[in-house]
C-alpha cells in the first residue's frame, strides 16, 4: 500500500473519533430516502407546501460554517441541492456533539449523510433543504479532486482523459454531467430492444467461448479450458450462432452481445465491445436497409426528440431516406477512378497511385477495402448506405442476384465511420465451404484476420437456412453518435487501459 497523505491520515483519524463517540461511520441499518434532488428543484417553486418532510441522502460536495448555523450542499445520483443546518436543532439538548464535533470536524467533502428536514427559500432565492436530523451513512478517507475557480480561472478540474478512464467512480462523482452519456446510451439501447421486441423478433443469448471463432474478420482472444483441456476463443462475433437458430426455425432472433477482438486500440476502437446482431427469414438486405433507417430514426426522436443530432462539428440528421451508393460508384465519385472490373495487380497501381499503404498479404478484398477507406470515408458525414460489394470482401454475404463478382451486403456509414454491417446471408453451404477454403488460403499468406472453417456451422447449413438477412450494428460507435462524444472510451463505463503505472501517491 502507497505512502498516506496527511489527508487521508487524518480522515482515518476522524472515522476513529467518530467510532468513540459511538457513531459507526459505515452504518448498516437502511436510511429512508422519500425524494432525489431534481424532484425538489422542478417542483419545489410551483408548490412550496410540498416537500414538508423530505429524508434524502447524498454525498457533501462544499461546505460553509458560520457559528451556530451552516451552509451544505450534497449531491445525489441526479443533482445537488443546497442544505442549511442550524446547531440547536439537530441538537436539541445540551449535548452539542453532532454539530460542534461531528459535522464542523469530523465530516469532510465526500462523506455521505442522509437527512430529514422541509424544503423551503432562502433570501438569496436558492431552493434549500431546513435540516431537522443529520445521520452518517460513509465516511470517505480519500479526500476529492474538488475543482476550484478564481477570477474565472478553473483550477484542479479532473480532466484528464486517462484518469477520468480509470477511474470511473471518481470522473462520475466529480464530473456528474457525464452521467447523462450513460443514461442516454441505456436509452438508446431500450429503444432498439422495444423497437425489435415489437416486430415480434426473439432476444437470445449465444456462447462467448467459443471452440472455433467465426462471424467476424479480426483476431481473437485465445484462452484454455483446463477441464476439457482444449483451446478456447472469446467470440469475435455472434453471426454464426444466431443463424443456426433461424436454421433451427425461429423466423426473427437478436442479441446484444459482447464481443471481444485482439486489436489495435484508439478513440474508435476497444478490444471488449458491444454490438446488436439482428437475423430475420425471409428478408434480404434491401429490406434490411429500410429497417435499419427506421430503427435509427427512432433512437434519434427518443435520445433527443429530433432527427438532427450535433456530432463533434457536424448537424448529422437521420431522417429517412439516406443516401445510397454501391461501393464502386463511391469510389469512382470521390476518386474519379473505375475499379470495378479490376483485378489484383491493377488494384495495387492504384493504391500505389494514391498514396495508399498495403503489403503483399492483402487480396483484391482488402485492396478495395484500403481503397474506400482511405478515399471515401472522410467524405461520408451524413448517413450513406454504402452496397454492394466485392465477394473478396465478404466470405458470410450471398452472391448479388444480377451482378457477377458482387455480393449483397452493406454498411451505413455516418460521420465518417461505419456503424453497421448487413447481409443478404449466404444460405448455400457449397458455396459457403468454398469461401472458407479461400479464406483459410488467405491465412496461409499471412492474413492474421481471416476467417476460419467452421464445419459445424456448414453442417447446419446443410439442413437448410431459409433466405435471411442479417445486420450487425457498433452499439458503442451508434452511442458516440448519439451523445457527441470524441472517443469510444467516453461511452464505455470500464474502457480497457495500459496497466496503471504506480507512484507514491496512488
Amino acid at each position: 500500500m502507497a505512502e498516506l497523505s496527511e489527508q487521508e491520515i487524518l480522515r482515518r483519524e476522524a472515522a476513529e473519533k467518530l467510532r468513540e463517540l459511538g457513531i459507526n461511520p459505515y452504518p448498516a441499518s437502511l436510511f429512508p430516502v422519500n425524494t432525489k434532488t431534481h424532484e425538489i428543484i422542478e417542483n419545489f417553486p410551483s408548490d412550496n407546501t410540498l416537500f414538508q418532510e423530505v429524508s434524502i441522502a447524498g454525498r457533501i460536495m462544499s461546505r460553509r460554517i458560520m457559528g451556530a448555523a451552516s451552509f451544505a450542499v450534497i449531491q445525489d445520483s441526479v443533482g445537488k441541492i443546497q442544505l442549511y443546518i442550524k446547531r440547536d436543532e439537530i441538537c436539541p439538548n445540551e449535548d452539542k456533539t453532532l454539530y460542534n464535533v461531528v459535522f464542523k470536524k469530523l465530516l469532510d467533502i465526500g462523506d455521505i449523510i442522509g437527512i430529514k428536514g422541509y424544503v423551503f427559500t432562502t433570501q438569496m432565492g436558492e431552493i434549500s433543504i431546513h435540516v431537522k436530523e443529520l445521520n452518517v451513512l460513509c465516511k470517505s478517507v480519500r479526500p476529492l479532486p474538488i475543482v476550484k475557480e478564481k477570477d474565472g480561472i478553473i483550477y484542479d478540474a479532473f480532466t484528464n482523459p486517462e484518469q477520468r478512464y480509470r477511474q470511473r467512480y471518481l470522473d462520475l462523482i466529480v464530473n456528474p454531467q457525464y452521467r447523462e452519456t450513460f443514461v442516454l446510451r441505456t436509452k438508446m439501447v431500450n429503444t432498439m430492444r422495444h423497437f425489435l421486441d415489437e416486430k415480434g423478433y426473439l432476444e437470445v443469448e449465444t456462447p462467448v467461448l467459443q471452440p472455433i471463432y467465426g462471424g467476424a474478420s479480426a483476431r481473437p482472444f485465445k484462452t484454455h479450458h483446463n477441464t476439457l483441456d482444449m483451446t478456447l476463443y472469446l467470440r469475435i462475433a455472434n453471426e454464426l450462432y444466431l443463424k443456426k437458430l433461424i436454421v433451427g426455425g425461429y423466423d426473427g432472433v437478436y442479441e446484444f452481445s459482447k464481443d471481444f477482438r485482439n486489436e489495435g486500440m484508439d478513440r474508435f476502437h476497444n478490444p471488449e465491445f458491444t454490438q446488436m446482431e439482428l437475423y430475420v427469414a425471409y428478408k434480404d438486405y434491401f429490406w434490411m436497409m429500410n429497417l435499419v433507417e427506421e430503427m435509427v430514426e427512432k433512437i434519434a426522436l427518443a435520445l433527443h426528440g429530433t432527427t438532427e443530432v450535433k456530432v463533434g462539428d457536424n448537424i448529422i440528421n437521420f431522417k429517412r431516406p439516406w443516401k445510397r451508393y454501391t461501393m464502386y460508384e463511391a469510389i469512382e465519385h470521390f476518386t474519379g477512378i473505375d475499379i470495378s472490373n479490376m483485378e489484383e495487380n491493377e488494384l495495387r497501381n492504384v493504391c500505389n497511385k494514391l498514396h495508399i499503404e498495403v503489403d503483399n498479404t492483402m487480396g483484391k478484398g482488402k485492396l478495395i477495402d484500403e481503397i474506400f477507406g482511405e478515399t471515401c470515408e472522410r467524405e461520408l458525414i451524413q448517413p450513406t448506405f454504402i452496397y454492394d460489394y466485392p465477394i473478396e470482401m465478404s466470405p458470410l454475404a450471398k452472391k448479388h442476384r444480377d451482378k457477377e463478382g458482387l455480393v449483397e451486403r452493406f454498411e451505413a456509414i455516418c460521420n465518417c465511420k461505419e456503424i453497421c454491417n448487413a447481409y443478404s446471408e449466404l444460405n448455400d453451404p457449397l458455396d459457403q465451404r468454398q469461401r472458407f477454403e479461400e479464406q483459410l488460403e488467405l491465412g496461409k499468406r499471412g492474413d492474421t484476420e481471416s476467417m476460419v472453417l467452421d464445419e459445424d456451422f456448414l453442417r447446419a447449413l446443410e439442413y437448410g437456412m431459409p433466405p435471411t438477412s442479417g445486420l450487425g450494428i457498433g452499439i458503442d460507435r451508434l452511442a458516440m453518435m448519439m451523445t457527441n462524444s470524441h472517443s469510444i472510451q467516453d461511452v464505455l463505463f470500464f474502457p480497457q487501459m495500459k496497466p496503471e503505472i504506480k507512484n507514491n501517491e496512488g
